[in-house]
């Protein structure tokens, strides 16, 4: 290999190497407002240094580099304009990614230097360190709790529109999204398909405020809010029963659990749909992969391909009747009782 070649490995390696700079990038321009600073055109440092109240020399740079990530761009010789891309980060924008950013900052990003003891001992980091799963401890931490379920909302209210044009969920009189969180998927799915009726599920703190958020969809009438847990109980007389995102936070014996729970409830013929990420064949499609390694340092869980679906559906009495995928990262994974 010719020593240009070679240098040219060495640089892309690096670049892998220096990931890390990009994630505290993306969170200090969220915690900088800068993306809703910018939202009515391009500013000068000076201003944007002011309002945000930082060194206006730093802001400089900081935004210089900005540019490079396709974030914001420089159209004059300290003034900068946001782009579409940038635009993302602002809070309630229609596509935002803010709350995801901020968790991927705030709580993921310190678990990864514990992915190597994962690796030796099969131990998630938070059953290593605190002796308790993260779930446990959220809970007795009200901001980052709020975090994360801010998170889960955005990313639900961004993924419910390419869900419900994906799967038609008309046929059914109710559907119980177990695990639900704020109700943002369950919204709109009742939205689109006016002749359905919901059943929000999820523990009693998580849904203690969903109201508002269920009258703003113009959905709380036919949308009922129950509290519980999902490895204990869930609510009977649903036509299917949801899980997004759920069964990937946890290993296949409580991942099992979770779907006796909902075999338990479920009447014959009814359906059972995971929204998940699958795991593509080898050599395709990163995503799955790095999320599933996500996934065994912190919460414990993994992502699975579509076969180890099938053998979670089969020991929890379900049988794997197909897989729609929505144009996002999740694809509905369909069971029927067996």
């Amino acid at each position: 290999m010719s020593p240009i070649a070679d240098a040219a490995l060495t640089h892309r390696l690096l670049e892998l190497a220096q990931g890390y700079r990009i994630t505290q990038v993306l969170a200090i321009a969220v915690r900088l407002e800068i993306a809703e600073r910018l939202a009515d055109g391009p500013r000068d440092t000076a201003e944007l240094a002011a309002a945000a109240g930082v060194h206006e020399p730093s802001l400089f740079r900081l935004l210089r580099a900005f540019t490079d990530l396709g974030l914001v761009s420089r159209v004059g010789d300290r003034r900068f304009a946001l782009t579409p891309l940038g635009a993302c980060l602002a809070a309630g924008h229609e596509s935002s990614a803010r709350a995801r950013v901020l968790l991927h900052a705030e709580q993921l990003y310190g678990g990864w230097p514990d992915l190597l003891a994962t690796v030796r001992t099969g131990e998630n980091r938070w059953q290593r360190l605190h002796g308790a799963d993260v779930w446990t401890l959220r809970a007795g931490d009200v901001n980052g709790a709020s975090l994360f379920d801010d998170a889960m909302q955005e990313g639900s209210s961004q993924r419910a529109r390419a869900v419900v044009a994906a799967y038609d969920f008309s046929p059914f009189g109710t559907v119980v999204d177990v695990g639900g969180g704020r109700g943002s998927l369950l919204a709109g799915i009742l939205a689109s398909f006016p002749g359905v009726r919901g059943v929000l599920f999820d523990q009693p703190h998580v849904v203690a405020g969903v109201g508002d958020l269920l009258r703003k969809a113009g959905v709380a009438d036919r949308c009922a809010v129950v509290g519980g847990s999902f490895f204990e109980r869930v609510p009977e007389g649903g036509d299917a029963y949801l899980l997004k995102a759920i069964l990937h936070d946890w290993e296949d014996d409580a991942a099992i659990a979770i779907l006796q729970a909902c075999r338990r409830a479920i009447r014959p013929g009814r359906r059972l749909l995971v929204l998940e990420r699958l795991i593509a064949p080898p050599n395709e499609m990163p995503d799955a992969k790095f999320s599933d390694l996500n996934m065994m340092v912190s919460p414990g869980g993994q992502e699975r391909t579509r076969e180890e679906f099938a053998a979670l559906f089969a020991a929890a009495q379900f049988r794997l009747v197909g897989v729609a995928p929505t144009g996002t990262r999740l694809s509905v994974i369909e069971g029927l009782p067996a």
